[in-house]
């Protein structure tokens, strides 16, 4: 379904955008988030899984600890997020907790998107919150990283085979 971009999305996407890059950098899977109250970002957050060993430590959960710091509060209303890729159930249900208004991502998630590939926790009427959610942001971008990333991985493990192979 087509719909109008706000140049500050695009914007905001792009800051998100630099938080993959300095996960790819670690050589964590690129993901990164901002989020937006205001005009003005007051969390970010990139993955940090393999450096941490936390399988908590997704972009967006990063990001809403930062902008809860931030606000002296755990209620993050009125705050947009902005992630370049689709949210998991488990970073779903804390947008939910945060009471964030809306979710803007980049790249749509197949295997454990929650915001609309899988299912759709975020607009679920069940819950007390949902927050409007728009796919399909820079996607291009935010899609391609992720694929040259585990592209890259592979051709990584390829190489790698055919090293201890002798050839």
């Amino acid at each position: 379904m087509p719909f109008m971009i706000n140049i500050s999305h695009e914007q905001y996407m792009k800051q998100a955008l630099r938080e993959a890059e300095r996960a790819a950098a670690l050589g964590e899977v690129p993901v990164g988030c901002v989020i937006v109250l205001n005009d003005q970002i007051i969390g970010r957050g990139y993955n940090q899984r393999e450096m941490l060993q936390d399988p908590t430590a997704h972009a967006e959960m990063i990001a809403i600890t930062a902008a809860a710091s931030h606000c002296g509060s755990w209620r993050l209303e009125g705050a947009q997020l902005y992630v370049t890729l689709e949210p998991c159930p488990m970073c779903a249900g804390a947008i939910i907790l945060a009471r964030i208004d809306a979710v803007y991502f980049g790249a749509w998630d197949p295997k454990a998107g929650c915001s609309g590939s899988l299912m759709n926790l975020l607009e679920d009427t069940r819950f007390n919150h949902q927050p409007q959610v728009t796919g399909g942001i820079c996607e291009e971008a935010c899609g391609g990283m992720l694929s040259n990333f585990f592209r890259n991985i592979r051709d990584n493990q390829k190489m790698e085979k055919r090293q201890r192979n002798g050839g």
